[in-house]
């Protein structure tokens, strides 16, 4: 599905300077815009024809639903077959290190394991 589905970026991200800085798309509003009038040789408009299948909408492209965690015992009860594990962004250094072991452990995927040298480093 992803193959088939393009990139959708702003009109004119490759001439302005600020637009390559921040690549993401804007609906086109100009009433004289190409894009939006879907005119042969511009880049596509973002349509709802694009979107994915609701079966795997939303999971992990390993095909396994994200659940994020902050502390052990957000991993009581989750089955590491279906599940695939993110460490919340407010969790610090040590206590995420601690999390990927514990989850490790119990056989999860963690898609956002904490910095190699720091886990060859701790005890």
């Amino acid at each position: 599905m992803n193959k088939r589905r393009p990139v959708f970026l702003r009109y004119l991200w490759w001439k302005k300077p600020k637009f390559k800085n921040d690549l993401k798309w804007r609906k086109p509003k100009g009433i004289d815009n190409k894009v939006k009038h879907q005119l042969k040789g511009y880049p596509p408009l973002v349509k709802i024809g694009y979107r994915g299948p609701s079966l795997v909408r939303g999971l992990h492209p390993s095909g396994l639903e994200p659940v994020v965690i902050n502390n052990p015992r957000d991993l009581e009860g989750l089955d590491p077959a279906r599940y695939i594990v993110y460490i919340g962004g407010s969790v610090g250094l040590r206590k995420a290190i601690e999390l990927y072991r514990i989850a490790a452990s119990k056989g999860f995927k963690v898609a956002n394991p904490p910095k190699t040298t720091q886990l060859t480093q701790g005890a």
